[in-house]
């Protein structure tokens, strides 16, 4: 079998589909993208076609290798975006050909569903109670809201009044047996999260999410020595390479790998295979369309210390379209009290309405993130 040619998609709402071709008919979906750089990712893929096209894409570990090495510069989220998706895509295609989903080829499932969870809020956190009720009668027990909108690098103490209090909201509208993950997102800097950590920690979080910048490593061994309650981060993060020193470093419970940013489906499996050896979870990071997802459902079944799933449906970006639009069979995600049912279709497990991607693609999108300025007008992390 070999590789024949690709095509790229560029989807609504903030998306990048690909689809790989062989000489067998066989055809493999991957989603290469890095959110406000997909035109980016897709000229990356696009000139890495001399490492792939003409070859046997079952070779999916020497593909990764030629794809990630030969290049001399490695790294970064536009290149490994890109190997990311064309990844996804050999999976699909392999699993298609040997007609069994990609996690028994990885080991086999260690489960029969999957717990997920989902947003609230939006980027500036507001309704959230209401929001949280909705989570609550839909089936889901598990939510994530931003813990802030833009945020100074010293601000007010009313900025974490106004965290405390949104928090105590979803608690009193659902009670306790919501859990509830905040998210830093990055725009908290180390003096401000230090006062937040320490303030939330009597609100009993599901975990705290990205309380720095990544590459602020030596600031997670400060935050963790201060509170009990799970940090977690990654998705900023590319390759095992660029997860070794959060690993070892004892700063972090929760490893979010990214299967469309991180090397793709087996290199977030090392990476997890590492993270175990720690004592550590993985929750992979995903708030991309229904191939990433699909992809890391696959990694989830065969990964005993995967612990919950993030995934996209209904969260405030997908303006226009949503996961469920682009698939043939919607019920493959089939949402039940919070789970999803193990994927036995074959490679990834989903069939992708190709029709709606090619109409959709006629619209395309230029998503960017805002940019955020505090009232000085000096620049805010997003």
């Amino acid at each position: 079998m070999k590789i024949t040619g690709i095509e790229l998609f560029r989807v609504p709402p903030r998306w990048l589909f690909l689809k790989v071709m062989t000489d067998e008919g066989i055809e493999g979906w991957g989603e290469p993208v890095v959110e406000g750089r997909a035109a980016s990712v897709e000229a990356c893929v696009r000139e890495l076609e001399d490492y792939y096209i003409g070859k046997d894409p079952r070779k999916i570990e020497d593909m990764w290798q030629v794809l990630y090495r030969s290049g001399f510069y490695r790294g970064g989220p536009i290149l490994t975006s890109a190997i990311s998706g064309i990844e996804q895509a050999l999976w699909d295609i392999k699993g298609k050909e040997l007609g069994v989903p990609a996690h028994d080829l990885l080991g086999g499932a260690v489960r029969d569903k999957m717990q997920v969870y989902c947003w609230i809020g939006g980027d500036r956190p507001q309704d959230v109670g209401v929001q949280a009720k909705e989570k609550w009668d839909q089936g889901y027990r598990a939510i994530k809201m931003n813990a802030t909108p833009e945020i100074a690098w010293i601000d007010t103490y009313k900025v974490v009044d106004d965290v405390l209090a949104r928090v105590q909201e979803v608690y009193d509208t659902v009670g306790r047996d919501m859990r509830i993950a905040l998210d830093f997102h990055g725009r908290v800097h180390k003096s401000m999260a230090r006062i937040l950590m320490k303030e939330l920690e009597p609100m009993r979080l599901f975990f705290i999410e990205e309380p720095v910048l990544t590459e602020n490593e030596e600031a997670f061994r400060e935050l963790r020595s201060m509170t009990s309650t799970p940090i977690a981060t990654g998705e900023r993060n590319y390759t095992r390479w660029g997860f070794k020193n959060i690993i070892t470093g004892g700063g972090v419970d929760i490893l979010q790998p990214d299967l469309s940013h991180a090397g793709g489906l087996l290199e977030c499996k090392k990476i997890a295979a590492m993270a175990e050896a720690w004592d550590m979870v993985v929750a992979p990071h995903c708030p991309l369309g229904p191939i990433a997802l699909a992809a890391c459902l696959q990694l989830d079944f065969c990964t005993p210390n995967a612990m919950i799933q993030e995934q996209s449906l209904g969260i405030h970006y997908n303006q226009g379209s949503d996961v469920l639009d682009y698939l043939a069979d919607p019920s493959v995600f089939a949402y039940d009290h919070g789970y999803v049912p193990r994927l036995t279709g074959p490679g990834l497990g989903i069939q992708v309405n190709e029709e709606k991607v090619r109409e959709m693609a006629q619209i395309g999108h230029d998503w960017k993130n805002p940019v955020w300025r505090v009232e000085d007008g000096n620049l805010a992390e997003w």
